[in-house]
């Protein structure tokens, strides 16, 4: 019911302008934002590498509705790009299709990500493209494997949800096509005809493709914080001698620290999706939909800091 209820307030207009001007509800989304601005995404990148932690930086933002905007939001994630090289971070871009232009018209969108994947290519930097709700499932993967996949291989990559019911046949095609993916469980609310309702069904199915991912994929990211299911990965790649280089562990900005530095302690490599910008309340909504008990942890955080301070 909590995780409906954050899913339902992730898509009101009226909350959503309400949060972006309190305080106190951005110092609650703090914990799983990097802040409102490139420099303050880039320091929150400098502390994970200076831990040995790689990133993958976000400009937050989906489905816009006018081509202006869906251009403006290509050339911040160019600048995002040019910051990186710059300040010579371990670190790549993740970009949601809709934010390009996808609903506007394909062709914008296609345009779009041709000039983010070219300025990626001139910089050696690799791009993801985030996957979004089952509504946008199938024009993302087609437009990935018809047009981007093709011209850019190994430069680009793409997320897969281990909620969704389809996703074993599409792993199974884009390890075929060696295509990159990133493995997650997936955070929207979706039906139960297109989505697993019940968590055991989606944890099975992710243990599944995560394992074929392992196995045959190409440099798969195994994105989960399931402690579970990253013990599963970790005996599986040992039983059958994959090395720490062949695939990496991914986790959200501030959510298991403490797994992140195990993890890297350990020898795995670990990147890290550091969201930002002034579009954070939908994201932060969907990470606590994600784990309710997130609520209570970050209340608790704010209430120490304020004695604190």
């Amino acid at each position: 019911m909590l995780r409906k209820t954050f899913l339902y307030l992730s898509e009101q207009k009226a909350l959503r302008e309400f949060a972006v001007n309190n305080p106190l509800a951005r110092r609650f989304s703090s914990r799983f934002v990097a802040g409102e601005t490139l420099d303050a995404a880039v320091a929150a990148v400098r502390e994970l590498n200076a831990r040995g932690i790689s990133a993958s930086l976000d400009v937050l933002g989906e489905s816009v509705t006018a081509v202006a905007e869906a251009r403006s939001s290509a050339a911040q994630v160019v600048e995002t790009q040019e910051r990186i090289a710059a300040e010579k971070l371990d670190c790549n871009v993740s970009v949601k299709l809709t934010q390009m232009g996808l609903d506007l018209d394909p062709a914008l969108c296609i345009e779009n990500m041709g000039r983010i994947l070219a300025r990626g290519r001139d910089l050696g930097m690799f791009v993801r493209i985030d996957m979004e709700s089952s509504a946008h499932t199938q024009r993302t993967l087609e437009l990935f494997e018809r047009e981007l996949l093709p011209a850019h291989g190994d430069r680009v990559g793409i997320v897969l949800q281990s909620y969704l019911r389809r996703t074993a046949g599409d792993v199974d095609r884009l390890i075929g096509a060696r295509a990159r993916v990133r493995l997650c469980k997936g955070a929207y609310d979706e039906p139960a005809a297109v989505a697993f309702p019940a968590k055991a069904d989606v944890d099975r199915n992710y243990a599944e493709l995560m394992e074929r991912l392992l196995e045959r994929g190409n440099h798969p990211a195994i994105a989960t914080h399931d402690p579970a299911l990253i013990a599963r990965a970790r005996r599986f790649v040992a039983a059958r001698g994959i090395g720490p280089d062949r695939f990496e562990f991914q986790m959200l900005y501030g959510v298991r620290r403490d797994l992140q530095e195990e993890l890297q302690r350990a020898g795995f490599r670990v990147r890290v999706y550091v969201p930002f910008g002034t579009h954070w309340y939908p994201y932060f909504m969907r990470r606590l939909a994600e784990r309710p008990a997130n609520v209570a942890f970050i209340l608790g955080s704010v209430v120490k800091e304020s004695l604190r301070s």
